[in-house]
């Protein structure tokens, strides 16, 4: 394996599991009053848009990452409102 593949594959690695973190701390404290929706929705589509583009393109690990991203950010707009504070 050559180091141009390897610095991709520890890229879509960390990229994969950058906001396991987060999504496991709103789970263990039922509280996603800090995080701003606009944010999360703005990376959500951002994921989406990368998604999209690698399944275009036929890049699988650009895909796959991107869909694990999409995925944990929709487990954070579920939780967000989810745990909100003033249910109506």
């Amino acid at each position: 394996m050559n180091t141009e593949i390897a610095i991709g594959i520890l890229g879509a690695i960390l990229s994969s599991l950058s906001f396991l973190p987060q999504v496991l701390k709103i789970w263990k404290t039922k509280s996603a009053n800090d995080l701003s929706l606009p944010t999360i929705l703005l990376l959500a589509a951002n994921a989406a848009t990368w998604l999209t583009y690698g399944m275009l393109k036929d890049a699988m690990p650009l895909a796959i990452t991107n869909a694990i991203m999409l995925s944990m950010l929709l487990i954070i707009i579920f939780f967000k409102y989810k745990f909100r504070k003033n249910k109506k």
